[in-house]
């Protein structure tokens, strides 16, 4: 196995885990079995990678960006016939196995320049989630995000991310990663999160998820401003309190402060008001 001297690279946002509690927890929290076939994402020397393939996933597909890593993984490797290996951009590249299949569950030591787009590959948006989703994504992020992805209404973290996140998956935490589990350390703390995304019948339809959207830009932009100053913008106050009051929302709320079930009931609410006021 050689690297040829590779050093972790800035601009690839490049910090190997080698903390040994850590990638078990990551393993253990991936849950593989017999039929899963495991998207790794940004491998470089293969520490994560050695764990997968040594459990009973079908096979191992991972993405690297950086060429120079590429050769070190594929001569680590070589003698494992469930890896395999493709090289370029994770947000370009396609993500199926060779064999033209999709990874069920995603396994990922994220670069954290890219966490935002990369979920949106992964999960997808809202009103345009990945379907069929993966079964499982567990994920090595900053921590401040993976406290925005989970936290609970009225949380300070509580944001439209989290919004969004949660009405596409469970979200939980693993554990946390302190930045003395990387070679180099980075600036920030990190954790593991488990991401298990809802089945197309629990998630809101297309239309409701586009008027949370709607919502959740129009409220959050003006986080510290009660509902009653940001929604009613668009819709007269009256017929704002009256829908609000149905689903459970009180406009001396902050949007921080609004479950997101409630955003869910909030917008089915205003669209058969609309829908109401544009009939014959």
């Amino acid at each position: 196995m050689s690297f040829g001297g590779h050093s972790p690279r800035k601009r690839f946002g490049q910090h190997w885990l080698r903390d040994e509690r850590v990638l078990d927890q990551i393993l253990d929290a991936s849950e593989l079995g017999s039929d899963d076939r495991v998207l790794e994402v940004g491998p470089g020397r293969g520490a994560l990678t050695q764990r997968l393939l040594a459990s009973t996933a079908a096979a191992v597909h991972a993405v690297e960006l950086d060429r120079d890593l590429v050769a070190g993984l594929q001569d680590r490797f070589a003698d494992s016939p469930q890896f395999s290996l493709r090289e370029g951009d994770v947000l370009e590249v396609p993500l199926t196995l060779p064999d033209g299949q999709r990874a069920t569950k995603v396994v990922a030591n994220i670069p954290y320049n890219i966490t935002g787009p990369l979920l949106e590959r992964l999960i997808g948006r809202l009103d345009q989630p990945i379907d069929p989703p993966y079964q499982r994504l567990v994920l090595l992020v900053q921590k401040e995000v993976a406290e925005r992805i989970r936290a609970r209404p009225g949380a300070s973290s509580f944001s439209a991310l989290s919004v969004r996140m949660q009405l596409l998956a469970h979200c939980s935490s693993v554990c946390s990663v302190p930045p003395r589990c990387f070679q180099p350390p980075p600036k920030v703390h990190s954790e593991v999160i488990r991401l298990d995304p809802l089945p197309q019948e629990q998630r809101p339809d297309p239309v409701t998820c586009r008027r949370v959207e709607c919502l959740l830009k129009q409220a959050f932009l003006a986080r510290r401003k009660m509902l009653r100053n940001t929604l009613s913008v668009s819709q007269p106050l009256c017929e704002l309190e009256e829908i609000t009051l149905k689903a459970g929302i009180d406009l001396r709320q902050r949007p921080q402060e609004v479950a997101p079930n409630a955003w869910v009931k909030l917008a089915r609410g205003l669209n058969q008001a609309d829908s109401a006021a544009s009939s014959p």
